[in-house]
């Protein structure tokens, strides 16, 4: 049976905490009412909604509230990020999640350019 090899690429990769975190999310802030200061939501990490569950519901995942997720779209649909893992930005521009445990085993920093 045939064999390959994944063909190795470099990516850019954030992690995410909190709203604002990925550079491209912008600085947006509130300028009034009770959220005044704080940033607008991403444009790449966006705030967690779903209209079956509430921000305090418990994350299954990572034990912490939803109200401190993240929302991201990509090619497959949406996915939820959680606090401290992985936006990924791949080599046709899309972006995804990925659990930190599994960005640990897969990637690793790159030679900065021209140290080679």
């Amino acid at each position: 049976m045939p064999r390959f090899r994944k063909k190795p690429f470099e990516i850019e990769a954030h992690r995410w905490f909190k709203n604002g975190d990925h550079p491209d999310d912008g600085n947006e802030c509130f300028t009034t009412g009770p959220f005044t200061g704080e940033k607008y939501e991403g444009h790449v990490v966006r705030y967690y909604r779903h209209p079956e569950k509430s921000g305090d519901h418990i994350c299954w995942m990572c034990r912490t509230r939803m109200h401190e997720h993240g929302w991201i779209d990509t090619p497959e649909g949406g996915f939820t990020v959680c606090p401290g893992d992985w936006i990924i930005t791949g080599i046709a521009g899309e972006r995804c999640p990925c659990k930190p445990d599994i960005f640990e085993q897969t990637y690793e920093p790159a030679s900065p350019a021209g140290s080679d």
